[in-house]
């Protein structure tokens, strides 16, 4: 007899459990605390493209020209013939009591105009060299990135489908919510 108590302990002890894990899972078979899990059938990855702006350096050779520094002695030489001429226009154009007066004017006005003329001389027979320079500029490279921002969802729970976006993989099966309230 003592097998016979021994497995009807066993068996009572064992509907407990099968009753108060029944009694915790609800009308539908779902946890007391209103979660289940629902069998995912598809997983839609969502991108969205970002613009990304990138400042980069571009650079380009240029030829440049150089004219070489200018010798004062073009100005110094059309300062000087200026002066002769002037000094002879004066020297010319006036006689009389104020002639010394005049003179010096003119020599001064075309020491003035030959320095000027004499030193643009100069500076157009001036040698030019060319140098290759390298020119540089910051600009900015725009470029389109797609990121992921989640996860379209669907799954079946109860013979319905339903629709979510989540931010992580869900795998093949989804926690959900379930609700129960009484029937009017």
């Amino acid at each position: 007899m003592q097998p016979y108590k021994q497995l009807i302990a066993g068996v009572a002890v064992a509907a407990l459990v099968g009753l108060s894990s029944t009694a915790n899972a609800g009308p539908q078979g779902y946890a007391a605390d209103g979660y289940d899990y629902a069998r995912v059938t598809e997983v839609i990855p969502v991108y969205t493209d970002v613009q990304v702006i990138t400042p980069t350096t571009q650079c380009r050779d240029e030829q440049v020209a150089y004219r070489a520094p200018t010798s004062p002695a073009g100005t110094v030489v059309g300062g000087l013939i200026g002066a002769a001429i002037g000094n002879n226009l004066g020297d010319h154009g006036h006689r009389g009591r104020h002639h010394s007066h005049h003179r010096g004017g003119a020599t001064v006005a075309g020491a003035l105009v030959g320095a000027l003329v004499g030193n643009q001389i100069s500076r157009a027979n001036a040698p030019v060299h060319y140098a290759t320079e390298s020119r540089c500029q910051v600009v900015d490279q725009y470029s389109t990135r797609r990121e992921l921002v989640g996860y379209d969802v669907r799954y079946r729970y109860n013979g319905q489908v339903y629709l979510t976006r989540t931010d992580h993989h869900p795998g093949d099966r989804i926690r959900v919510r379930v609700a129960v309230s009484p029937a009017p």
